[in-house]
């Protein structure tokens, strides 16, 4: 089977095939100090639909690049998905894109308590008129988990791409994906 994110990329191009359009995506990274970038960019041509990253490590790149409201922080903390659904939102409206994915996270050793544990992370989406999190615990160990983390991301930008095209009337089936 094909790596998730060359599945994306052929996905973006049923899409274009189907609609005229080509569907632009963007990352926001935050635990992953991207990986999910790197994974993207290792598929040729992936310049054609990625637009771009930014790895908000810090909640200063959060609250002034993205446009995270500091109160939600102060209210849900920093892992939420409160926080990965505005990074979405934010990382949507500054590298202009049609959908932007998100994710902030525990990676571990340290950093967990029992509300939130290591290997807790939320994964955010937004499209148009839609924004979405997904909350996922990883039992690995740091490098682990932000493999884990980044791969659940790309798993979940493919779902969004498999909706798109559900929705212009495209049924689609896993193995039609390598075609």
């Amino acid at each position: 089977m094909a790596k998730v994110e060359v599945e994306i990329g052929r996905l973006i191009r049923r899409y274009q095939a189907k609609t005229g359009k080509l569907l632009t995506i963007g990352i926001v990274e935050s635990a992953t100090g991207g990986r999910i970038a790197d994974r993207i960019t290792n598929v040729p041509g992936s310049s054609d639909y990625f637009k771009g990253s930014v790895v908000s490590y810090s909640n200063e790149i959060k609250i002034n690049i993205l446009g995270v409201k500091k109160e939600t922080i102060d209210n849900f903390g920093v892992v939420s998905s409160q926080i990965a659904k505005e990074m979405a939102q934010g990382g949507r409206k500054l590298l202009d894109v049609d959908i932007c994915i998100s994710n902030t996270g525990i990676a571990g050793p340290s950093g967990g308590s029992s509300e939130k544990p290591v290997g807790l992370f939320y994964i955010g989406l937004a499209a148009e008129n839609q924004c979405l999190s997904q909350k996922c615990i990883f039992p690995g160990n740091r490098k682990k988990n932000k493999q884990d983390a980044a791969g659940a991301s790309l798993d979940m930008l493919k779902q969004q791409l498999l909706q798109c095209l559900a929705e212009k009337g495209w049924k689609i089936n896993s193995w039609q994906i390598l075609i």
